[in-house]
């Protein structure tokens, strides 16, 4: 089965534009040229990805992201923002409110396609890699299962979020770089915009509650999950 990709602008050249690539790589597309039609499809059907327009009438980009993330069915479900708005503010914005990649208009098409392919074969390496369960005191990861959990409560992580989580906690006292978290994670040289990594640092942290102070930041050097001398099983 092809995967499926939902592409969301009120820009009808962008939308024919993306389908006609998309589709000449393989994919089965869907569009939507409103947030509310958006996410009339997404309750229909689950896409393995998402470009997201941030400016849509009504309902916008960011809005229909929020909603996404607030629905358990369609939290983990890659979306890449695509717009206009190329301030850093708004990059930041919507990676806060769980985006996993950011790319701004005018764009190139095949930097687009490579990225909507390494974040398909990043899903897919994660469906396929050996089932492994790692556990430090009451927070545990299980990679089979996609569950990042803190005693029976299971933590509300974006796709992003886990395989950071993961990375860092099955390597744990490992620094990273933010190049090597942007290579091994992201699967693909990110341009330097390695801001990418600190937001979703930031977000791992609040999200991980006590925990989130193991996620350290070493200084002019990167992140690391610092276990402080305790065993991870």
């Amino acid at each position: 089965m092809n995967e499926k990709v939902l592409i969301v602008d009120d820009e009808l050249n962008i939308l024919e534009l993306l389908e006609f690539n998309l589709k000449k790589e393989g994919y089965d597309v869907l569009r939507a040229d409103t947030g509310e039609k958006a996410m009339s499809l997404l309750e229909r059907t689950r896409p393995d990805i998402v470009l997201l327009d941030q400016m849509l009438p009504g309902l916008d980009g960011l809005g229909v992201l929020k909603k996404m993330r607030a629905i358990e069915s369609m939290s983990d479900i890659p979306v890449i923002m695509v717009t206009a708005r190329g301030e850093e503010i708004d990059k930041i914005i919507g990676l806060e409110l769980g985006a996993d990649d950011y790319i701004t208009k005018p764009f190139s098409m095949r930097e687009l396609l490579a990225r909507v392919k390494a974040m398909l074969r990043r899903t897919k390496k994660l469906d396929s890699q050996t089932p492994a369960v790692m556990t430090y005191r009451r927070l545990k990861v299980d990679t089979a299962a996609y569950i990042a959990s803190i005693g029976d409560k299971k933590l509300p992580l974006t796709l992003k979020e886990f395989e950071l989580l993961a990375l860092l906690m099955f390597n744990s006292s490992q620094v990273f770089t933010r190049d090597a978290i942007l290579n091994k994670v992201w699967g693909y040289d990110y341009f330097g915009e390695t801001r990418t990594v600190d937001v979703h640092i930031t977000n791992l942290r609040r999200k991980l509650y006590e925990y989130g102070e193991n996620v350290e930041t070493v200084r002019g050097v990167g992140y690391r999950f610092n276990p402080k001398n305790e065993q991870i099983i």
